[in-house]
């Protein structure tokens, strides 16, 4: 067994003993070889000074987001979250099958519609899936491939089992947050290298995964690439900023677009070279929104290619989730390798009793909802929020899905200038060709602040965490 250092911060730190799962200890109160290896050389005396540089840090490079009228700087916790090879090699192949699933069923959804005909779906999924857009069906992407990039968020249980709680096929943020996270703790622990699989690749990788979205004859290595944003007041806008940068690409709004005589999308400054790739960032996901006039027709033309393509937000609706493992049985011809949180479709009449009859053992979430917005954790509840939710279900049962409470694992965090147990999610990221399937060796691990909350997003006093996979 490899010990960390009998000192501050790491020898106070103790996990509830009748807790959930801590990713650092073990039940017998010894720390886990592996992250007490990889934490060997990391030395961190003063927690309180430390997190007033990782501060300091994403002030410098404007890691923030808007929220409530303001703008709320990006926590980002020094203590990594360390997840061994064997780990690593479970999860790369379940979200890399999970992904290859995702892009066939949207694919099927805007096509011959087999999963409904063979009775693997119901056909109310795809009719009254929030984000799904029948217009898509006419507009297939270029490539053929509809989602070039997933963000899958994952739990891990109290056996050490990691599953899936959620499945993100529009426009999956963390990246950039991942990279920043990594060289900002880097940076902070004093480490000329993390004993990690290392990032480097990530931007190139991505750039390629865009840009092989372009439509067919276009060379690779000239390829006019833009990132379409919202504006300043999206809630990722510093990483649309920022990946932007990376790509050396221009950051626009749909006001600096335009269509050129051959319906090929052009900027307004600069109409003399059309636009091959769109990378698509923005809140909305309709074809119809302001945001996106004119790509219609660009569609159409086959002139332009977007990531992610329109139409996967069906494949991000909660009760698609429910399905996904049947999916990936029926579109693969493969047994699931992660599985996914047992979810129940409220509108089967069965699934809807047995919620009911458990409601109080159950979350509760909006089918189309998002960054964890208007979701009822029932075992956390107080009876008056139960008996809403329990109306809200009985009046329109479709709307809704419930899923089974995962006592989700912890990790060491500093809060109040010492570690204490926090629990944790991971969402790594799958990039999808018309060639390969492709795992990045890193996730962005979100951590909740607040003492017993699973609620990780940002907008909800959430964080996060440098994510070390191990060699």
């Amino acid at each position: 067994m490899v010990s960390l250092p009998d000192a501050p911060p790491w020898a106070p730190y103790r996990p509830a003993a009748d807790g959930p799962r801590d990713e650092a200890f073990n039940a017998d109160g010894t720390w886990r070889a592996h992250v007490a290896t990889a934490l060997r050389d990391v030395g961190v005396a003063d927690l309180e000074g430390v997190m007033a540089e990782l501060a300091d840090g994403s002030r410098r490079a404007g890691l923030s987001f808007p929220i409530d009228g303001g703008t709320e700087l990006f926590h980002v916790d020094p203590i990594p979250r360390v997840v061994t090879a064997a780990e690593w090699e479970t999860i790369a192949a379940g979200v890399a099958q999970r992904a290859r699933a995702l892009d066939a069923f949207v694919a099927d959804v805007h096509g011959p519609r087999r999963a409904v005909a063979e009775g693997v779906v119901p056909e109310r999924l795809i009719a009254t899936a929030e984000h799904h857009e029948p217009a898509a069906r006419a507009l297939p992407p270029p490539a053929g491939v509809w989602v070039a990039m997933a963000g899958l968020d994952l739990v891990q249980g109290a056996d050490g089992a990691f599953a899936v709680l959620e499945d993100n096929a529009r426009t999956p943020s963390g990246i950039a947050y991942m990279l920043a996270a990594r060289a900002l703790v880097q940076a902070v622990l004093g480490l000329d290298a993390v004993p990690a699989r290392p990032l480097d690749d990530t931007i190139p990788r991505l750039k390629a995964t865009l840009a092989a979205a372009a439509p067919p004859g276009r060379a690779t290595d000239t390829i006019n690439l833009v990132v379409l944003t919202d504006g300043p007041g999206s809630a990722a806008y510093w990483e649309h900023r920022t990946l932007a940068v990376h790509f050396d690409a221009p950051l626009v709004t749909s006001s600096d677009l335009t269509l050129d005589a051959r319906d090929r999308l052009v900027l307004r400054d600069a109409p003399q070279r059309p636009i091959d790739v769109i990378y698509r960032r923005t809140d909305s996901s309709s074809l119809h929104h302001k945001a996106h006039l004119g790509l219609d027709r660009a569609l159409r033309a086959g002139t332009v290619g977007v990531v992610n393509a329109f139409g996967t937000g069906v494949a991000d609706d909660k009760l698609t989730h429910a399905y996904l493992e049947d999916l990936i049985r029926f579109h693969l011809g493969e047994e699931p390798v992660l599985r996914s949180v047992p979810t129940f479709d409220l509108a089967n009449p069965d699934h809807l009793q047995e919620a009911l009859d458990r409601l109080e053992e159950l979350v509760v979430k909006p089918r189309g909802g998002a960054g964890g917005h208007g979701v009822v954790i029932c075992p956390h509840a107080e009876p008056d929020v139960i008996a809403a939710t329990r109306a809200a279900i009985e009046a329109a049962p479709g709307a809704y899905v419930a899923q089974e409470l995962v006592a989700l694992s912890t990790h060491p965090t500093v809060v109040d200038g010492k570690l204490q147990p926090r629990h944790v999610d991971l969402r790594p990221f799958a990039l999808l060709t018309p060639e390969t399937t492709h795992v990045l060796p890193g996730a962005l691990s979100r951590v909740a602040l607040k003492e017993g909350s699973i609620v990780v997003n940002s907008s909800q006093d959430g964080g996060a965490k440098d994510t070390w996979v191990l060699p």
